[in-house]
């Protein structure tokens, strides 16, 4: 890891910001292998601790890519894959050596899986005092609901995302896993701000991350609109619960047109330049925001009513012209095409057991370092390596297989 005294040294290691830094992988499912994922874009070595046999049971959500299943290839390249059974009597040896040998420790295991492998964080803590200990939860530490098992539709469900998700007349979840993602990011974050501690002080702390926090977090505007409203914003659909005109609205040709009017100048401009109906603006019902959103079944009904004398490629011109902000409803296969993707080079191949697999490139954009993106790991593919690693001699490492225990 860099001192603090080089932060300002001219160059940058190639191989990322966290080359060097190794990292200890008990993690299944999304929002552990998500936290780690982000690790290794940085540069980490990550090394993911499977089932033997099966490995992580993300692999078989699906077989959508080349026979692989489409969240593992997301949320595992990078990383090198060793088989442990947990459960195994020399287990414990093998998870002490990778424990001295890491950085960083990242758990997302069921609800008291990590104390009963005998590596209860607190107490790692004070045997290994520069690690870094991650727990990613369902819950978090503490409260009613500590030892629930969580996934991430249940979670949205519990913390209101449900309720303000779809429409008047149906609920619905979202339709990505945002609390696996939220609680993943926020683990990463809290891995790389306790690394950066560490340079100044050499110890490591223990850090958590949740899904239930992150989606609490997430809720944003509707729970002070709910606390002190007294009601909870509406579901809209594919419109705003409080901002009228936002979404989505049909022109002419039966095509719809996204946009989104924040500002009086912007509203100037709708009712005017992209409606023509500039009397609008003086309108008592639509004045301020808050009387466009009182009223918003009629003001919504007459822009579509005004869009349909236009098909949709005018009105969006329309909307350019006016400097009104406007965009695609798009289709998923759609969205791999999308202009700015392939502008921006936003694309990679990365190898897996299956051959070549398209990636889109990290959202953590480094200057000067060039995204790693390197394979998705088969199940145990770097075990014999790992383990040589570790000071297993070729004859060791061989009984262990013969044993079962890898």
């Amino acid at each position: 890891m860099t001192r603090p005294d080089e932060r300002h040294a001219p160059s940058h290691d190639p191989a990322g910001p966290l080359a060097g830094a190794r990292v200890l992988a008990l993690e299944q499912a999304v929002a552990g292998p998500l936290c780690t994922r982000h690790l290794a874009d940085l540069g980490a070595d990550v090394v993911k601790v499977e089932r033997p046999g099966g490995g992580d049971f993300a692999r078989r959500y699906d077989t959508a890519v080349k026979g692989l299943s489409s969240y593992f290839v997301w949320l595992n390249r990078g990383k090198r894959s060793l088989t442990l059974d947990l459960k195994h009597p020399r287990a414990a040896e093998i998870l002490e050596r990778l424990v001295a040998r890491s950085d960083v420790l990242v758990q997302n295991l069921g609800p008291g899986a990590i104390d009963r492998l005998g590596l209860v964080p607190a107490d790692l803590r004070q045997r290994y005092p520069s690690l870094v200990i991650c727990s990613v939860s369902g819950y978090g530490r503490g409260g009613p609901y500590e030892h629930r098992k969580a996934f991430d539709l249940l979670l949205q469900g519990e913390t209101g995302v449900i309720a303000t998700t779809g429409t008047q007349a149906e609920m619905a979840k979202v339709g990505i896993s945002v609390g696996d993602i939220g609680a993943g990011v926020y683990g990463a974050m809290a891995v790389l701000a306790a690394l950066y501690e560490r340079r100044a002080t050499g110890q490591g702390r223990l850090v958590e991350s949740s899904l239930f926090d992150a989606l609490a977090e997430w809720m944003g505007y509707p729970v002070p609109y709910t606390m002190y409203g007294g009601e909870p914003p509406a579901r809209a659909g594919v419109r705003h619960a409080t901002v009228v005109p936002y979404g989505l609205y049909r022109c002419g040709d039966g095509e719809g047109v996204n946009l989104a009017v924040q500002t009086d100048r912007q509203w100037t401009r709708f009712c005017a330049e992209v409606c023509d109906h500039p009397e609008w603006e003086a309108d008592p019902r639509f004045a301020t925001p808050a009387q466009r959103r009182v009223n918003r079944v009629a003001l919504e009904t007459a822009i579509e009513e005004a869009f349909a004398a236009h098909p949709r490629a005018e009105i969006s011109r329309r909307l350019e012209a006016a400097d009104v902000p406007y965009g695609d409803v798009l289709e998923v296969a759609d969205f791999l095409d999308h202009p700015q993707l392939a502008a921006r080079d936003r694309w990679r191949e990365v190898d897996s057991p299956a051959g070549p697999i398209k990636a889109i490139v990290p959202a953590l954009d480094l200057e000067g370092m060039e995204p790693r993106m390197d394979p998705i790991p088969d199940v145990g593919e770097q075990t014999d390596a790992i383990l040589a690693e570790l000071g297993y001699d070729p004859q060791s490492i061989a009984a262990l297989h013969a044993a079962h225990a890898v």
